[in-house]
């Protein structure tokens, strides 16, 4: 399955009618934020500008099929520790997102991908989902340990979704089973 999964991608890889733009949140035209922002809605069920408004120096990963605006991935830049390590600059991944329409071609793989090429001043990238299946074959490992949110007053356990990881090359050997845990934050915790 997973070779078929690489072939059906690579496919895709060359379509010369989709591009992909990189840009920091703080050049996002306000129209372009505003589309990502529906996309994400209509395809989450939930008004996603709230979250959208917490992703805060975030840096979007945008997929266009023929100028349209079809995919998206954004990262911001979290602290992750492995039980009492030192804190990791993580590449956290948010609203990866593409439109019902263009889905099964190949693209949110594409963007997912060249997202992260930019993170090569990162230790980690991590993500918080409910389709693990879907980045298992690009190499993304489910984290095994217990997950934790740290606050004020401490760590506060958090069962839930899957967090996922994606070793990069300034990564520190990692086990997978020990407890990870992130800042607090407004919003969905991870």
């Amino acid at each position: 399955m997973v070779t078929c999964i690489l072939y059906y991608v690579r496919t895709y890889m060359s379509d010369p009618d989709f591009s992909i733009e990189v840009k920091a949140s703080t050049v996002l035209p306000h129209e372009e934020r505003e589309r990502i922002i529906t996309l994400c809605s209509e395809s989450f069920g939930r008004d996603y500008r709230p979250f959208m408004d917490t992703f805060i120096d975030s840096t979007h990963v945008i997929g266009y099929y023929q100028g349209l605006l079809v995919s998206h991935a954004c990262w911001i830049t979290r602290w992750l520790q492995v039980e009492d390590n030192p804190l990791m600059k993580t590449g956290y991944i948010e609203a990866m997102v593409t439109d019902p329409f263009y889905r099964d071609r190949g693209y949110a793989s594409e963007i997912l991908n060249r997202l992260i090429e930019e993170l090569d001043d990162y230790e980690l990238a991590a993500l918080c989902t409910s389709f693990p299946e879907f980045y298992l074959p690009l190499g993304w490992q489910i984290w095994e340990g217990p997950l934790f949110i740290r606050t004020q007053e401490g760590m506060t356990p958090t069962p839930g979704e899957p967090v996922m990881v994606y070793f990069l090359p300034n990564s520190p050997e990692l086990d997978i089973n020990a407890s990870l845990s992130a800042e607090w934050r407004e919003g969905e915790h991870w």
